[in-house]
């Protein structure tokens, strides 16, 4: 018997919040959502939701759906490209925005080219990139550093390191809090960074409620403080 055509890993990226679905996705990536039966999914109970967004004609109870999010271990990986190796195509969706990308799916992307899957991602809304878009920060040199620390004395350090790297290497620095700390990372970076630093903040990308500024800290020292209270948000630093 002839061994099955190896499955398509499609990497579905999600909108990033109540934005229209046309607005940030092209045709034939939501042609491809409506398509697949098979997904690995951060949250299923909203990966449904959002699948019935897609229009998929399928019954979302008959899907085959797996979770993958923080809490799965590497030793559960090889279970998830199991359709994969049948010959099904699967779609890997996180809860909004790029799989993989501040998100999970990483480690099972790496996974899936070690089987000789095929890996296809596909054209969608990120956070970071829309954010370093709209900085006016270095798009040639940046970096991503995921969370800061949540102590105060680290997290001023981790500020002032970032800062410095940015300024020695004229490199945008990008990172994200928790939505409800929002507030005290603004804070910690207004009161640790230099004057001419240039600090963007980017909430709510995409929606009706999108908010970006860019302006120096002395700026946003003298004007009042957005409301950033568990709204998604990206930050960037550029004291190139």
């Amino acid at each position: 018997m002839a061994t099955p055509a190896l499955g398509t890993l499609y990497l579905i990226p999600v909108p990033l919040g109540d934005d229209t679905l046309t607005s940030v996705l092209p045709a034939d990536v939501i042609a491809t959502a409506q398509r697949l039966t098979h997904f690995i999914v951060e949250a299923p109970k909203t990966a449904r939701a959002m699948l019935k967004v897609f229009g998929t004609p399928h019954e979302l109870r008959s899907l085959w759906m797996q979770e993958l999010n923080e809490h799965t271990k590497d030793n559960e990986l090889d279970a998830l490209l199991q359709p994969l190796l049948a010959g099904n195509d699967v779609g890997l969706m996180s809860e909004a925005g790029c799989p993989g990308v501040a998100d999970p799916g990483a480690n099972l992307v790496r996974l899936a080219h070690t089987r000789g899957i095929r890996v296809a991602p596909l054209v969608g809304p990120s956070s970071i990139l829309l954010a370093l878009m709209a900085a006016g920060a270095n798009g040639q040199k940046f970096r991503f550093n995921g969370y800061l620390p949540t102590q105060d004395a680290e997290r001023i350090d981790a500020i002032r390191k970032l800062e410095l790297e940015s300024q020695k290497q004229r490199q945008a620095e990008l990172f994200i809090e928790t939505p409800y700390r929002n507030g005290a990372l603004f804070d910690a970076l207004l009161a640790s960074l230099k004057p001419g630093s240039q600090l963007t903040v980017a909430c709510d990308i995409t929606t009706a409620s999108e908010f970006i500024k860019s302006q120096t800290v002395a700026t946003w020292r003298k004007g009042p403080k957005p409301n950033l209270h568990k709204r998604p948000t990206v930050f960037v630093i550029y004291a190139g």
